[in-house]
């Protein structure tokens, strides 16, 4: 992941397998090693143990430097020497300074449960499977890390409570994904758990599966928020699960330097985000001038971009459509540009994407796109997809007593595909435009 913090990189910004650029400069010459070692402390020098590395020599034959612990799989293929290896640098509990295990469920549940007492200098930990299941992994509740800056749990049973997060206060990152519904927690607790984290940098919290708006709002009748808490050095925000409990712990959120915000939503009915939607609006580090939305098999999402071309986003919202047609992938859209509509007018370039198979799904009504159409006022620039031409110039097309500025009043361009067949499907709305004094250039565009 590139938002908030990329855990490709530990906290001074270097690659993992970076971590070992002194290595070769102190086999140079003894003066080197002698001036490298002599500045371990101000050099932040570590030893890895990775992947096919003989860790026990290593520790053997190296002086006492902190421990990178980096062993990542996308199968099974650890060998028995890297087991043993993990096992023996984790009993240097004392100079572990950061810990990334990407690894098969079972070897992880052997390793976790030697991860107990206290890791004094420990400042980087990410563990979980290499695949999204639902293992309902535990840490042992002695686990103790005061000098935690960094932490990434993915298919944890781990309780919002955790005597981890009690003792680790300095977290800059804060990361629990495919979060276990046994260890669903309550917004207040969250919010009050994110209230001591001061120095909290990036937020990403993650359920495993959805729990429904109904049964949300319904806690919070019973338990409402009352504490306003403010985090002065959050600058990225991701979420998935429920719009209401998004909602819920968004109401007593202030975060004055927000600059990113990315948001999964299961699917639902109704989207209801007028919290958001103060958030964007009062957000100064938010930009929001170009959009993409993207069609897939199955879900819908939303990019929102500071400037065209920029890499990187400001929003994301993605929501979840397995099973559904585009007709209600459309509708659902339309639903969050409208709540989002204050927002979403400051947009100037707007593209859709189809990524599916048009023949395998039911198509969107015009009344659907152009509700989808609305929120998007300031557009000036549009490109539409192949897949969408037909739809999106059916939508254009004007009927009786509607006004040519309805849509896309600013609209000054008009971009598809380079296939010249597809100038008539929008001919009859560049005439109407043309005739009432705003036209709108038809461009062919070879990337869509």
């Amino acid at each position: 992941m590139t938002e908030g913090y990329d855990y490709h990189h530990i906290s001074q910004g270097e690659l993992w397998t970076g971590e070992r650029w002194w290595y070769e400069l102190a086999q140079v010459c003894r003066r080197w090693r002698c001036l490298i070692l002599g500045s371990a402390h101000y050099l932040r020098l570590s030893l890895v143990c990775e992947h096919d590395r003989p860790v026990a020599e290593m520790l053997e034959h190296s002086p006492p430097l902190p421990l990178i612990i980096d062993y990542v799989y996308d199968n099974d293929s650890i060998t028995t020497k890297d087991r043993e290896g993990i096992m023996l640098a984790l009993e240097h509990r004392d100079r572990v300074r950061c810990i990334r295990l990407d690894l098969h469920v079972q070897i992880l549940q052997k390793v976790i449960m030697t991860l107990e007492d206290e890791f004094p200098i420990l400042e980087f930990l990410w563990i979980g499977p290499p695949f999204e299941l639902n293992t309902s992994l535990m840490l042992p509740k002695s686990l103790r890390a005061p000098h935690l800056r960094h932490l990434k749990l993915s298919n944890f049973a781990f309780p919002i409570g955790s005597p981890l997060l009690t003792t680790a206060v300095g977290l800059v990152t804060l990361s629990l994904d495919d979060i276990s519904p046994s260890v669903y927690f309550h917004p207040n607790d969250l919010v009050h758990r994110l209230s001591q984290m001061p120095q909290l940098e990036a937020l990403h919290i993650a359920f495993h599966s959805s729990v429904s708006n109904r049964d949300v709002k319904r806690e919070l009748l019973c338990r409402p928020l009352t504490t306003p808490v403010t985090l002065s050095n959050l600058r990225c925000i991701m979420f998935k699960g429920t719009s209401a409990y998004l909602e819920a712990r968004l109401r007593r959120l202030t975060v004055p330097l927000l600059a990113t915000l990315q948001f999964g939503f299961f699917s639902q009915l109704t989207f209801h985000l007028p919290r958001l939607l103060q958030f964007l609006n009062t957000a100064e580090n938010v930009s929001l001038s170009s959009a993409t939305l993207n069609f897939l098999e199955d879900k819908v999402t939303v990019w929102v971009y500071p400037y065209n071309k920029a890499r990187m986003h400001t929003l994301k919202i993605n929501v979840g459509c397995q099973g559904l047609g585009l007709d209600r992938q459309v509708a659902s859209t339309a639903q969050i540009a409208s709540a989002l509509r204050s927002a979403f007018s400051a947009v100037e370039d707007l593209t859709l994407r189809c990524w599916t198979s048009p023949g395998r799904r039911v198509e969107a009504d015009r009344t659907q796109w152009r509700d989808l159409l609305r929120p998007f006022s300031n557009v000036k620039t549009l490109r539409v997809h192949t897949g969408f031409v037909g739809q999106v110039s059916r939508s254009l097309r004007l009927e009786d007593g509607e006004s040519p500025m309805e849509l896309l009043p600013e609209l000054k361009e008009l971009s598809h595909a380079n296939l010249y067949m597809f100038d008539e499907a929008f001919a009859a709305f560049i005439d109407a435009r043309r005739i009432a004094g705003r036209p709108v250039t038809m461009v062919h565009n070879r990337s869509l």
